[in-house]
């Protein structure tokens, strides 16, 4: 996941600074070269580590820091006000034409970035506020990108536009604007094609789309994956094309995030999304404020909540609480339970929201990916003992005997000791919700449960 490895780096630089009563400014200076450190591992920028060093060096050697109650923990909240700084303070929006003007939006990046994918995200994103975009296949050298759009269109409930590979991109996208202006598609998305580096050919072709068509934005994808590559890549296109923000892909991919943390002060432009999975929920909102506190190991409730929200069946939620409330929990309420917790990135996208459960030194604690990837694993292995039951046991647990559990066990490819480990956990959270219950937290409208 995302900035574990700058995480744990900087989870254990606090708990130095917070271990101490007082804070000399030989401690400061200490704890800024371990920052420092940190930072460039994870590929920041040097030139922006520099920098941000220097600005968080300069506030906490302050009076009120070294002569504060709790000097440790000012230094941390400095962090993060300037961690947010570097990533642009505000959440900034993709601006679109007011009224029923056509906001017309180029995407751009390099082959492999995940732009074509990306865009179809970006398409249903816009889809969900109400808006009607149109999808527009201006690829027309990648083998089989028309079709990639297509489908990943059709999986937003989104048209394509597209008239195949023998037409100018930029006449493409001159068609496509008169189609929306018929058809009442008040937003158009290019998805342009990208190369395996930035040539004058790609360049040109950008332009020339921009000089065929008024873009209202320019959008450049990026891949986390590449580190600063990214951000060299994202300086050029703005220098070269210009663009107006950016969206960072493969996020939940890289360890080290210094893309995310760099592009932002490199060119100046802002970080609109960034992709964390495969789903449409994957691509998220950026907000400055709740990466740093993903960052610094404490959480992004926020961003979990609004997760939840989208990815989770009311109605189902509904019915599943006024089934703990009855004690009439079965396995069928089991396995929803965790279909929705992979519906929101499984267990290493969620732990990685909630505070205290990241790459967390000191008290929290700490679960390695090894870790997430086996109770992973071991969600599969229930899924599959519960489809291997009949009907009637997944609705009456009571049913469970030995005979039944060994032919669960035969139909799921497991041992028959993994069906009682699995018996067993139904049955202590049955008991978990029952004692809830009694206690009086349950079921009440608006709470949020996690499936765990």
């Amino acid at each position: 996941m995302a900035f574990d490895s700058l995480t744990e780096k900087l989870q254990n630089v606090f708990k130095n600074l917070r271990s101490k009563g007082r804070l000399t400014e030989a401690d400061v200076k200490e704890a800024m070269k371990e920052i420092k450190r940190a930072l460039l591992a994870a590929d920041v920028n040097f030139k922006v580590v520099k920098d941000f060093i220097k600005n968080v060096q300069e506030r906490a050697v302050g009076q009120d820091v070294m002569n504060g109650l709790n000097p440790g923990q000012m230094v941390i909240k400095i962090v993060n006000e300037e961690l947010v700084k570097l990533m642009g303070s505000t959440t900034t929006e993709i601006q679109l034409q007011p009224g029923k003007a056509i906001t017309v939006i180029m995407m751009a990046g390099l082959q492999g970035a995940g732009k074509t994918t990306t865009t179809a995200k970006l398409a249903g994103k816009f889809k969900l506020k109400g808006k009607k975009p149109l999808l527009v296949a201006c690829d027309v050298y990648r083998p089989a990108a028309i079709k990639q759009l297509q489908i990943n269109g059709e999986k937003q409930g989104v048209e394509v536009f597209s008239m195949g590979e023998n037409h100018k991109p930029a006449n493409i996208a001159k068609a496509a604007l008169e189609h929306a202006k018929k058809n009442d598609n008040n937003i158009v998305i290019l998805d342009t094609a990208g190369r395996l580096h930035i040539d004058e050919d790609m360049m040109r072709e950008l332009q020339e789309i921009k000089e065929t068509v008024e873009v209202h934005q320019t959008i450049l994808v990026i891949d986390a994956m590449t580190g600063q590559d990214a951000v060299n890549v994202a300086a050029e296109f703005d220098q070269k094309v210009g663009i107006d923000g950016v969206i960072v892909t493969k996020l939940d991919g890289d360890t080290r995030g210094g893309a995310a943390l760099s592009v932002k002060a490199v060119t100046g432009k802002p970080i609109l999304y960034v992709g964390m999975g495969e789903k449409l929920s994957d691509l998220e909102q950026f907000y400055p404020s709740r990466m740093a506190s993903r960052i610094l190991g404490m959480g992004d409730v926020l961003s979990l909540i609004e997760k939840a929200e989208a990815e989770i069946d009311e109605d189902q939620a509904k019915q599943l609480t006024q089934k703990m409330k009855k004690n009439q929990f079965d396995y069928n309420d089991f396995l929803a339970s965790t279909q929705q917790m992979k519906k929101m990135g499984g267990m290493s996208g969620i732990l990685g929201m909630l505070p205290g459960m990241g790459a967390l030194g000191g008290k929290g604690l700490k679960i390695s990916d090894e870790q997430t990837s086996e109770a992973e694993k071991q969600m599969a292995r229930m899924e599959a003992m519960i489809y291997s039951m009949t009907p009637e046991e997944r609705e009456n647990p009571d049913l469970m005997n030995p005979s039944r559990k060994h032919r669960i066990a035969k139909g799921a490819g497991v041992d028959i000791s993994q069906v009682n480990r699995m018996v067993k956990q139904f049955n202590e959270m049955k008991k978990m919700m029952k004692s809830m219950n009694k206690m009086g937290r349950g079921g009440k409208k608006g709470k949020f449960r996690l499936p765990f």
